[in-house]
């Protein structure tokens, strides 16, 4: 049976998360192959650290949220409202692959603790911005934290913990964003109203310290240093590709129309150096998004499923509150708290389906079952109709958010399983980079839908007045401006002051054209539910590294098995479909003066 060595710290203890018993050792220096039993006091205490960056990083982009209309009313910068968000989802969109492939070279550690140690400066500047565009460059430098703690989190506990009982822990980090969707809102609403806005940047910063701190004293990774050049075309022709891609998809249908010479000129561009991108990603060593990765099936399958999750995902948690207010006449304030039944539904099966997962071992069934939850979620939505209770919407909220615990966080599993450790960081900054993608594309075309659709459907709706109504009006010098009822739909104060007759036929329209916005996001959660159904059930290992891996190490018993039976593993592995890493032949392993295998420093 081959057995994979742990993550050694300085001190020559098995890294964080790494309790177990041994199974031999092959001498001064060679790392003790061990089984994972589970988290020691300093692996629980690291992970600790790992939700409280998370937390603070997801509460961010929640907490704001309430006190925008007074943001930009004290700033000024109504007409670029869009950006104060655009900013920072840009930045971390471009910054999660380079982050990944940089913490593979040289290590999470540090990069973790510059990426805490950023968004706090971020959010220092933000809390003392004095206008509008000096808000937006703190946001994106928030972004850049953002971009760095997202995936490096759930690298680092694929470093420490395999996959088999990974589950569980990814499911307790899942869990924080839905804990921070409940919490933000309500908490950002009345810091706001009694503290003043700049304390909800703040807020978190106590916490992101203590975070900082767990990281700084607890977390000592060592594994074997990856030598290779950073991979600066790719840097080069990624961020200008996605930038530009990602400004003409939030741009498009809103600040210019999608046929325009400047939308199709911006995805010119971008093609270009995307296309440059793939390109220079095939020849170079040190590639940041692998194309032998993304090739593999498995890989491939679950990166387009959570890219399609994505967009719908967004759909609902940025629209199900528009709907709320705009045809169900729910308050601003209490449309905040409106998602609290998804996000509590996607908090306990997110927790519940990791406690299965490392039960048995098993995934797929719940990746095809929460495909299946989806579909059903986001077709109860779609019926939502003007007239219905809330409690209907409540029961649709409900049902989404069962379908996005049971399969959101799992896909990361998947990915981390088949991939070799030291590819770890680019496989899991993969899944989250078009992730990103997938949110940003998601606001963009279900935005576009819903202002295409608001015009027709409220106009549609005003015609099936009776004309001496109309009439009316007209004669008491009353104006119908058809921008002006588009915009009083989400404005209460807005809507009482318009005749009483109008205002159902409004609310009806809006609520025509959210029926489309949930009926476009409908087709993609069918689509990662087909997606699904194809990935491969991989025995989750019960190490950290592959069976390839452990075999090519020096000191273990699967490398003894091989050098007795002059073995050298060159195909495909069947149940991983990893080619292994083998040492080149004129290369030998680099090893101290007592003859044991060199490791690299604390990282």
């Amino acid at each position: 049976m081959s057995t994979a060595s742990t993550p050694v710290a300085a001190s020559g203890t098995p890294a964080p998360g790494t309790t177990g018993s041994s199974t031999g050792a092959s001498g001064p220096g060679t790392p003790d192959p061990q089984a994972f039993t589970g988290l020691d006091r300093q692996g629980k205490l690291v992970f600790v650290g790992l939700m409280l960056g998370m937390f603070v990083a997801s509460m961010s982009q929640t907490i704001v949220g309430p006190a925008m209309p007074r943001i930009v009313a004290e700033l000024g910068g109504v007409e670029h409202y869009s950006w104060i968000a655009t900013a920072a989802m840009l930045v971390s969109a471009v910054a999660v692959p380079i982050v990944g492939k940089l913490s593979d070279l040289y290590g999470r550690r540090w990069f973790y603790l510059g990426g805490l140690a950023v968004f706090m400066i971020g959010s220092i500047l933000a809390g003392m911005a004095t206008d509008f565009w000096f808000l937006v460059f703190a946001r994106a430098v928030q972004g850049l934290g953002m971009g760095t703690l997202m995936p490096l989190s759930q690298t680092i506990i694929g470093d420490i913990i395999p996959p088999r009982q990974r589950g569980k822990y990814q499911g307790m980090m899942g869990a924080v964003f839905g804990v921070s969707s409940v919490v933000g809102p309500l908490l950002g609403g009345t810091v706001t109203d009694n503290f003043g806005w700049r304390w909800l940047f703040y807020l978190m910063l106590p916490v992101g310290v203590v975070a900082f701190a767990f990281i700084l004293r607890f977390l000592h990774l060592s594994t074997e240093t990856q030598h290779g050049k950073v991979d600066f075309l790719g840097m080069l022709t990624l961020t200008p590709g996605m930038v530009i891609a990602l400004l003409a998809t939030t741009w498009g249908g809103g600040d210019y129309a999608w046929d325009s010479s400047v939308i199709i000129g911006m995805y010119a561009i971008a093609a270009v150096f995307l296309i440059a991108f793939v390109v220079i990603e095939t020849r170079v060593a040190e590639p940041l998004l692998p194309m032998h990765l993304l090739l593999r099936p498995i890989v491939a399958l679950s990166v387009a499923a959570s890219f399609a999750i994505a967009v719908a995902m967004f759909g609902a948690i940025i629209y199900i509150p528009v709907y709320a207010q705009g045809v169900m006449g729910v308050s601003a304030t209490n449309s905040g708290a409106i998602l609290i039944p998804l996000s509590v539904a996607m908090i306990v099966t997110s927790i519940l389906v990791g406690l299965l997962i490392s039960k048995t071992g098993r995934y797929k069934e719940f990746l095809v079952l929460g495909g299946i939850v989806l579909v059903a979620g986001y077709w109860l939505l779609s019926r939502m109709q003007y007239g219905d209770s809330q409690l209907k919407l409540t029961a649709a909220m409900i049902v989404i958010g069962l379908g996005l615990g049971l399969s959101m966080q799992v896909y990361t599993l998947v990915v981390q399983n088949v991939v070799a450790q030291r590819e770890l960081g680019v496989a899991t900054a993969a899944i989250q980079f078009f992730r990103n993608i997938g949110s940003t594309i998601g606001t963009a075309v279900l935005g576009t839908v819903m202002t295409a659709q608001m015009a027709t459907s409220i106009q549609a709706q005003l015609e099936k007045i009776p004309a001496e109504q109309m009439a009316a009006l007209q004669q008491s010098g009353g104006e119908i401006d058809s921008s002006a009822l588009e915009s009083a739909v989400l404005d209460p104060a807005a809507l009482e002051k318009l005749p009483a007759f109008l205002v159902d036929p409004i609310r009806m329209g809006m609520g025509d054209a959210m029926h489309m916005v949930f009926l476009t996001a409908l087709p993609f959660v069918a689509i990662a539910l087909v997606l699904s159904l194809f990935v491969r059930q991989v025995p989750l290992r019960d190490t950290l590294h592959t069976a390839d891996e452990a075999a090519a190490q020096p000191g273990t018993d699967a490398a003894a098995d091989l050098a007795g039976t002059g073995t050298e593993p060159q195909e495909e592995h069947p149940h991983t479909g990893q080619i292994p890493a083998v040492e080149p032949a004129d290369e030998a392993p680099r090893r101290d003066a007592d003859g044991g295998l060199v490791r690299s420093t604390d990282r």
